[in-house]
């Protein structure tokens, strides 16, 4: 990497543009930064940093907060740095511009730009600078794989740090650890240390959960086994565990299958007594069934003999009744015709009482006749019927054409009489209508110049109150002006004493023995001294915010100042010059026209539907009053006809009615005869009838009762059983006999007889025979259950086991090989003599070689004295790997690097720099490292180490290396030709470049 040019502008103490030729300066190989202190030297090593991460060094970074933007810049100068550089064959130019506020482009206050990068590339066969990216994240991933660096190693190994190296030089190996860690990026051993620690523990976790189970299995087994297994105290990860478990298992499967063998020999002979058991309660059972049976039926033969007389009456009583059944029929037959005489005898009875005295003794010959000559009288009357009903719908519809003569009167006269005030009517409405009109398009008129009005009312009213706010912020504006330039003065002055102090405030923090934080010194021989009124940072930053706020206030003020102006002017061009008092009356006048128009226009609608429906009433009056003399002259020819109709119907009814008020009357008395006497005739007819088939019913019933062998019809009836009796007789009867055969059958049964000859059995004994063999089986099967459950779950569970045990073994295996490796890469395992961790031991080798490289330049700054190596000897109880030690050719002795002086300290660090340099470059792939920087410390050498160190640096351009060095020490401006001075004033600071 070389680095060609810098350009900078409003950056850190640089107020303006600055620029920095660095193909100039690295032409001597050797240049030199210096100025006095806070110039701004370290800022351009910072600007370098900024260009190519976006970022200053952490260290300084750090420092009190740095701000990149100058406070000496123009607030409309932007800040910015840009980076010309030549990085593994490739001209490239970074530009960063930070953040910042800066002032609108219109309008008053400030407003936020984002940062912005740009990367471009020279393309040598065009002669021109070509785009490559303007994201901040591909130009930062571009230039970090580019270098092959990160940030840290960066301001590490080009940006050789001030004092960085002197303490790396004297710390302990913690603190070198985490160095050189960060440089050579070691995170990778850490993190297998890391994983080969999590993949021990989750291979352990793995087999004690192998253990588990099987332990689990083994106090199952146990469980099932009993006594027939012994399992001793195990726990998960116990040596030995897998084949104690199986052992134990194999013993409790043999002593398994002895007792399944014995419970199948006990299950066959509680068997055997169990058949021969219920044979016998079989037998015994049957013996006392025939018994009991012989005995029943003797029982059953007894009482049938006792009932053998009530059986004989039963079946003679069966038989009379069997032959009165065949006198049933004529039973039946003559109480029908008895009854049906008496129901034919009285209802004639009832119809000869109905009847007039003149048909009492008539036959029923006579009674029909008299029937057919009243019928044949009523049908004459039906054209009568019609003819009454027509007068009657004569004699309503006439009462209609009355009634519609009398409503056709009252329509003509209030037809008259509307129509006559008709013209009055419509010339008052009509009025009405044009001054509704008239009023509605006053109203339009008005309303138009309603909004105009209000417009300038409101706005004459705004004018007069921003009139007196303009006076306000006028009076606001110029206070807070005077304010900001009272603050900036105080500023200024406040500013102005702490510089004239700062050589005291720098003082008051030196120390006897410790190092000047500007020349690096350990002696202060005259410190500067406080004087009155010497003013501190804080002071000077309370100013300074003071200030700011009320810039800020003023701004603020300014922009009010403008609002209310620019409102005015609004204003007032809207409302003009006329006093608000005069446009609010003549808004109020406008307003009272506007509601009595609006009033007199709302009368308009209503008006023009008056009129409307009037001139439709006068439609209808007219329509209505020539129907109804049409309607009048109808009524006339109608009521002819009528009158005509009426005088014949009447005629016709007089002569039809006779005696009776009415033809219906007289229909009425003929229907009520004709009904009576033709009732009457068929009862006296009926009654004849059935006289006559008593008669018959009486001659056979005699006849049927004599040839059934009874005397009389009523011995016959006597006889008869009804549907019940009769069933419940047969029913006596059926029993009596199945009875008789059934125990006929049981006494002829030659089993039954035998058993009966036979002891009384003993089923009680049979009984508790069989309950005992039944509950020997069932504890024998039960026994033989068990046992064959308990053989086959220990066979199951066995098997398991084993299995179990065959897959945990590579899994042993697996354990113990991670553990080791674990243990050795933790720095923990007896093999590990040194007790270094992977991480220690790869950054011991790294810090190796940079003691390897660091010598070759020490050997020279310190005329061959001194030689850096590395030790692997332990510290205290830490772990040893990152001893640094110097050894001294004078003494011949290896010392501690804390014994070395000042400047030995310094040139010490340096050579130790130089080479942790190369070895970073050499692990980052190569990378040439052509510009390098050194942060001051060259004040404690004195004149002959000053020329070996110089003589060491010089030699850098042998690799064509050019080597800055940063310092303010006089003597390096008469040794370095080439100067990059930095100057500093009140305005800020700027870079002057000599010697080239």
């Amino acid at each position: 990497m070389r680095l060609h040019r810098l350009d900078i502008t409003a950056f850190g103490p640089f107020g303006g543009s600055q620029s920095v030729d660095f193909d100039a300066l690295s032409a001597a190989g050797l240049f030199l930064l210096h100025g006095p202190t806070g110039a701004g030297k370290t800022s351009v090593l910072d600007a370098v940093c900024y260009a190519l991460y976006g970022s200053v060094p952490g260290a300084r970074q750090s420092n009190q907060g740095m701000n990149l933007r100058s406070d000496h810049a123009e607030r409309g100068t932007r800040t910015e740095v840009r980076l010309e550089l030549t990085v593994a064959g490739r001209r490239l130019e970074i530009t960063r511009q930070p953040p910042w506020e800066r002032p609108k482009l219109r309008g008053r206050g400030t407003t936020v730009d984002k940062a912005q990068t740009w990367l471009r590339e020279y393309d040598a066969t065009a002669g021109s600078w070509k785009d490559v990216s303007r994201s901040h994240q591909e130009i930062g991933t571009e230039v970090e794989q580019l270098l092959g660096m990160s940030r840290e190693q960066f301001c590490q190994v080009v940006l050789l740090p001030q004092g960085d190296f002197a303490r790396f030089l004297r710390a302990n190996a913690e603190a070198r650890g985490d160095l050189l860690g960060r440089l050579f990026d070691t995170r990778r051993f850490a993190d297998v240390e890391k994983r080969l620690a999590e993949r021990r523990r989750a291979t352990e976790a793995r087999v004690r959960e192998g253990d588990a189970a099987l332990l689990a299995d083994a106090h199952r087994m146990q469980q099932e086994a009993g006594d027939a297994m012994e399992l001793p105290e195990l726990a998960p990860g116990d040596p030995g565990l897998a084949e104690t478990v199986l052992g134990a298992a194999a013993v409790a499967r043999s002593t398994a299958r002895e007792r399944l063998t014995v419970a199948h020999c006990r299950l066959a002979a509680a068997e055997s007594a169990h058949a021969a058991a219920r044979r016998g309660l079989d037998e015994a059972r049957e013996l006392a069934r025939l018994q009991s049976r012989f005995a029943e039926a003797r029982q059953r033969a007894e009482r049938l003999r006792e009932r053998s007389g009530a059986h004989r009456e039963a079946r003679e009583r069966m038989e009379r009744a069997r032959k009165a059944e065949t006198v049933a029929p004529a039973l039946e037959l003559r109480e029908d015709a008895d009854a049906e005489h008496r129901r034919a005898a009285a209802a004639e009875t009832r119809a000869r009482g109905m009847l007039p005295g003149s048909h009492a003794d008539d036959g029923a010959s006579g009674l029909a006749a008299a029937a057919r000559r009243s019928a044949e009288e009523l049908g004459g009357l039906d054209a009568a019927r019609r003819a009454e009903r027509r007068l009657d719908e004569l004699a309503e519809e006439r009462a209609g054409l009355d009634r519609q003569e009398r409503a056709d009167e009252d329509v003509l006269r209030e037809a008259d009489t509307w129509l006559a005030g008709w013209d009055g009517t419509r010339t008052a409405i009509q009025t009405r209508v044009d001054s509704a009109q008239e009023a509605a398009t006053r109203a339009e008129q008005l309303a138009v110049q309603r909004a105009p009005m209000q417009r300038r009312l409101d706005a004459a009213r705004t004018r007069d109150r921003l009139a007196a706010d303009l006076e306000q912020a006028q009076r606001r504006a110029r206070a807070s002006q005077q304010h900001a330039l009272d603050t900036r003065a105080h500023w200024l002055d406040v500013k102005e004493q702490r510089l004239n102090g700062i050589a005291a405030e720098l003082a008051a923090h030196l120390t006897d023995g410790e190092p000047c934080a500007v020349c690096g010194a350990t002696r202060h021989p005259a410190p500067a001294r406080r004087v009155a009124g010497h003013v501190d940072r804080e002071t000077e930053d309370a100013a300074l915010a003071a200030h700011q706020r009320a810039e800020e206030q003023h701004t603020e003020d300014e922009r009010r100042l403008g609002v209310v102006r620019e409102a005015l002017a609004a204003a007032t061009a809207e409302a003009g010059d006329t006093p608000t008092a005069r446009l609010a009356a003549e808004a109020g006048e406008l307003e009272q026209e506007y509601a009595r128009a609006r009033r007199g226009a709302s009368a308009l609608h209503a008006a023009q539907e008056e009129l409307r429906r009037a001139e439709q009433e006068r439609e209808q009056r007219l329509a209505d009053r020539q129907q109804a003399a049409v309607r009048a002259a109808s009524r006339l020819t109608r009521r002819d006809t009528m009158e005509r109709e009426q005088a014949q119907l009447r005629a016709e009814l007089v002569q039809a009615r006779g005696s009776a008020d009415s033809v219906a009357a007289r229909a009425a008395q003929l229907e009520r005869q004709t009904a009576l006497l033709t009732e009457a005739a068929d009862a006296v007819r009926a009654a004849e009838d059935a006289a006559q088939r008593l008669k018959d019913a009486d001659a056979r019933l005699a006849d049927a009762a004599y040839r059934a062998g009874f005397d009389t019809p009523q011995a016959a009836a006597a006889a008869l059983l009804d549907p019940a009796a009769h069933r419940e007789l047969q029913h006596r009867l059926d029993a009596w006999q199945q009875e008789d055969a059934a125990v006929r059958a049981v006494l002829a049964e030659a089993d039954t007889a035998a058993a009966a000859e036979q002891p009384p059995a003993d089923l009680t004994a049979a009984e508790r025979t069989a309950a005992t063999a039944d509950r020997r089986l069932r504890e024998a099967a039960s026994a033989r259950d068990a046992a064959a459950r308990c053989r086959t779950e220990l066979d199951r569970l066995s098997a398991r086991a084993a299995e179990a045990v065959r897959r945990l073994a590579p899994l042993r295996e697996e354990y113990d090989r991670v553990a080791r490796l674990a243990a050795l890469a933790a720095g923990t395992s007896a093999d590990n003599e040194r007790r270094m961790r992977l991480e220690s031991y790869v950054l011991a080798a790294r810090l190796e070689q940079v003691a390897a490289a660091a010598t070759v330049r020490l050997q020279r700054m310190s005329s061959g004295r001194y030689t850096l190596v590395h030790s692997d000897d332990r510290t205290g109880r830490g772990r040893s790997g990152l001893g640094l030690h110097v050894v001294d050719a004078w003494t011949g002795r290896e010392r501690d690097t804390a014994t070395l002086s000042g400047g030995e300290t310094f040139f010490a660090s340096l050579a130790l720099a130089l080479g942790l340099a190369d070895v970073v470059t050499d692990e980052a792939g190569g990378v040439r490292l052509d510009t390098l920087f050194i942060d001051e410390g060259f004040g404690s050498l004195d004149d002959q180490t000053l020329d070996e160190v110089l003589d060491v640096l010089d030699s850098l351009r042998e690799r064509d290396r050019s080597v800055g060095i940063v310092s303010h020490v006089p003597d390096l401006r008469r040794r370095i030709h080439a100067q990059l001075e930095v100057v500093k004033s009140r305005t800020g600071s700027a870079l002057r470049q000599r010697g080239v």
